[in-house]
């Protein structure tokens, strides 16, 4: 029973060694994302920002294609022969 008393204190001290330990890099991502280097906010993350977005676009233009495409073969009527 002594031992179940003392998680929520062994819990609490992970958790507040940990949050001392990490340095804020919210004010780095800040200076990246405010510089004005002519790119969409989109974009400026980097390589991956970019792989990402581009994947995104393929995927919505190839279901947008898909789409009309089967809505085209649905209005078409089929013959009779």
């Amino acid at each position: 029973m002594r031992h179940l008393l003392s998680v929520p204190r062994l819990a609490s001290q992970a958790f507040s060694t940990t949050v001392r330990q990490m340095k804020n890099k919210v004010p780095d991502r800040q200076k990246v994302f405010l510089e004005d280097n002519g790119l969409p906010v989109h974009i400026k993350g980097g390589s991956t920002d970019v792989l990402l977005y581009r994947l995104t676009m393929t995927i919505t233009i190839t279901g947008t294609g898909f789409s009309f495409y089967w809505l085209l073969l649905a209005c078409m009527p089929k013959s009779k022969a």
